[in-house]
């Protein structure tokens, strides 16, 4: 399989949509389309610093993405790419693609000047921690999230 990575545009919205509800079906948690739009305006209006990257194939079918932001690093002095979403559909995993999208977010964070590139996965993601353990180092640091009420 031939694939290209690149910049999302505007008009890939419907092609993005079903590897985007596929990426959260994985996780449980189900994209509605008023999600699906928000993210949607956020990469493509750039209003919340969220930007895409997707891989697509030699019939021109999006079999990949990429969200990822910059984030302050104040203790380090500088910047860090934050990849949020990373998705490679079912059919076109194993053939390079989740390493592809990475290289790419890893150029761009050498064309920013970023320090550091970061994600986080699922501990029961054990096929992606593989490709993960191969290209990057896996940290100590555990991470919470406090849910913010109303």
């Amino acid at each position: 399989m031939t694939f290209e990575i690149r910049p999302v545009h505007d008009r890939d919205f419907f092609n993005w949509l079903p590897l985007f509800a596929s990426y959260g079906e994985f996780y449980g948690t189900p994209v509605p389309d008023e999600k699906a739009l928000l993210v949607w305006s956020w990469i493509s209006e750039k209003t919340h610093g969220v930007s895409a990257l997707v891989a697509q194939d030699e019939d021109g079918s999006l079999v990949g993405l990429a969200h990822y932001r910059t984030f302050a690093r104040p203790l380090a002095g500088g910047t860090g790419i934050y990849i949020d979403d990373l998705f490679v559909a079912p059919e076109a995993r194993g053939k390079g693609i989740a390493t592809a999208l990475i290289e790419q977010v890893t150029g761009i964070a050498r064309e920013q000047r970023a320090g550091i590139v970061r994600w986080v996965t699922a501990p029961d993601n054990d096929e992606a921690q593989i490709l993960y353990d191969k290209v990057a180092e896996r940290t100590e640091w555990v991470t919470y999230d406090l849910q913010v009420q109303g």
